[in-house]
């Protein structure tokens, strides 16, 4: 016989000829000579020598151990004291029990949601962020969910975890925010085949995603072509003058044509219009002739209309004038005194007629 000393913490597993025997746990244990022990700190995880079926018919073995199977599509989360140690895969794992306090939660991940209470922090954590998937809808989005091409649900906004497999997932998201779209560089040919480019906007708010995602494909592209068809119709039935003088109106038929369209995208329209239209050269050239003559003519008429305006004042005055001799009178003495103004001095020669005269002049015939 041999004696063996078990220490606090450990155990020890008794061999013969390569076979298994008994377990001995602390303390001072006789074993034969031809036998061996194995000894094992219980504060680590158990690696068998032999056969782990084999030591698990020893029923004081087995209730010495936390055994634990991952099967295909599992993982377990192995727990120490309440922390996340590891991720255990596919396969059986051994822990002694009584030293450590060891947790496990087992999770099927052959399927694509997370029913395990499994906390947000653990699943982001680094440990198992390599074995799920995430998505984020942010407040002003909506999103829809496909598994394997099949439409599943309508997200809210939000955060979304599954388990990563090979389960195909696609999460389609819709901003639901007013948008606006730019319409730049259409060139139109008016009715008399003027050439323009046209610059416009539109504004849109998708209001319906299922309508805008499943039952359409890329929206905002056949948003585009209605509103791009819409203005093309409009400008083509006009003639290049028609269109200046109307282009206000423009907005109101764009929004009643694109209406019909933009429900079945899923769409609401809140707004059109041109920003610019830009003119071929050549026909910006005329159009500044024109207008130079018609200022021209506008600045014609208006000093036609101011000589005539003062020649009938000046014929009021003659008439005036001509019926009343005193008023007569007035004015030839405020022109004679407009003229003394600039007048310093006078030297008169001559004889008593020429003082008569003065005389008729400044006090007139009685």
């Amino acid at each position: 016989m041999k004696r063996v000393v078990i220490n606090t913490y450990h155990v020890g597993l008794v061999f013969k000829n390569g076979v298994y025997r008994r377990t001995l746990t602390e303390g001072t244990h006789w074993i034969g000579l031809t036998e061996f022990v194995k000894i094992y700190d219980r504060t680590r995880p158990f690696n068998p020598p032999v056969v782990l079926n084999i030591l698990l018919k020893d029923e004081k073995l087995r209730n010495e151990l936390h055994v634990v199977e991952v099967m295909e599509n599992e993982i377990a989360l192995h727990y120490e004291n309440g922390l996340l140690k590891e991720v255990l895969t596919t396969g059986r794992y051994t822990f002694w029990k009584g030293i450590v306090d060891y947790g496990f939660v087992k999770a099927d991940t052959g399927k694509i949601a997370i029913t395990e209470n499994i906390d947000r922090a653990t699943l982001t954590g680094k440990l198992v962020a390599g074995y799920i998937r995430t998505a984020s809808v942010e407040p002003y989005e909506k999103a829809v969910l496909f598994v394997d091409g099949k439409y599943e649900r309508i997200l809210e906004s939000g955060f979304y975890c599954w388990w990563k497999n090979n389960i195909a997932i696609f999460v389609g998201k819709v901003d639901t925010r007013l948008q606006q779209a730019e319409l730049n560089g259409q060139e139109i040919l008016t009715r008399d085949k003027a050439s323009l480019r046209i610059n416009a906007w539109a504004r849109y708010q998708v209001v319906d995603i299922e309508k805008a995602l499943l039952r359409n494909k890329e929206y905002e592209r056949q948003l585009y072509v209605a509103f791009q068809l819409a203005l093309r119709e409009y400008v083509t039935g006009l003639n290049f003058d028609e269109l200046l003088e109307k282009k206000e109106a423009v907005v109101n038929y764009v929004l009643e044509k694109v209406a019909t369209e933009a429900d079945t995208l899923g769409v609401k329209v809140a707004g059109f219009g041109i920003r610019d239209i830009v003119l071929p050269g050549d026909v910006k050239e005329i159009m500044n002739q024109v207008l130079v003559a018609e200022k021209k003519a506008q600045a014609n008429i208006i000093l036609r209309r101011e000589e005539t305006a003062s020649t009938r004042s000046l014929l009021n005055t003659a008439k005036l004038l001509e019926d009343n001799p005193t008023l007569l009178k007035l004015k030839e003495l405020e022109y004679v005194e407009k003229i003394a103004e600039k007048i310093t001095a006078i030297s008169v020669n001559g004889n008593g007629v020429l003082i008569d005269q003065l005389k008729q002049i400044f006090v007139g015939g009685k």
